[in-house]
């Protein structure tokens, strides 16, 4: 089962991720100009054909462990995401989850929901006992808290929600992000 893994900051060559909450986006994330795509929704059943359309087109997928219809946060629903489905990685608020998966040789994206000070220290702690390959920080217009980790875990920090605008992409990116995940596919085809 060993594979080598690909450094997450190789993977991502646009800096915006395509964060599919609806089935009807994967042909847009398909026809954007992303190369990554976070996939945010499904069911056991339709996850496969899901990633594998995804793949076909050349787009490294991470499927949220915490959002998939049917699929339990255990070593067997990671057990099935790699047999079944296999996408590039995952993405969980979980750190134990985070733990499992880098076992089986998956590329792991912890989400973290930033909401005061206290969830900041707590998050710097998470990660360094679970240690993701990457962060998704929530909300993504938390420039203060982006610079903080990016500065303190030495981790590819990815940002998403509440990015609505260009300047809050260049907002996120300037202030340490990696890259910006978001839904809102009219901002899918920026270029960068």
């Amino acid at each position: 089962m060993t594979k080598t893994l690909i450094p997450m900051d190789d993977i991502i060559e646009s800096q915006v991720i395509a964060a599919i909450s609806s089935e009807n986006q994967i042909q847009e994330a398909i026809d954007s100009s992303c190369n990554v795509a976070f996939l945010l929704q499904g069911n056991i059943l339709s996850l496969p054909h899901f990633v594998a359309k995804l793949k076909e087109s050349d787009m490294h997928v991470f499927v949220h462990m915490d959002l998939i219809a049917g699929l339990s946060n255990d070593v067997s629903a990671i057990n099935f995401i790699v047999e079944k489905v296999k996408p590039t990685g995952i993405i969980t608020t979980k750190g134990y989850i985070v733990k499992v998966a880098k076992k089986y040789n998956l590329l792991t994206i912890q989400r973290l929901f930033i909401i005061d000070r206290n969830a900041i220290n707590k998050g710097i702690e998470m990660v360094k006992d679970s240690k993701p390959d990457a962060i998704e920080l929530m909300p993504g217009v938390l420039p203060k808290a982006i610079n903080q980790f990016a500065t303190t875990s030495h981790l590819p920090i990815i940002v998403g929600g509440l990015i609505d605008t260009i300047q809050e992409i260049h907002i996120a990116l300037e202030t340490g992000a990696l890259a910006v995940s978001m839904t809102s596919n009219d901002l899918w085809n920026t270029g960068l």
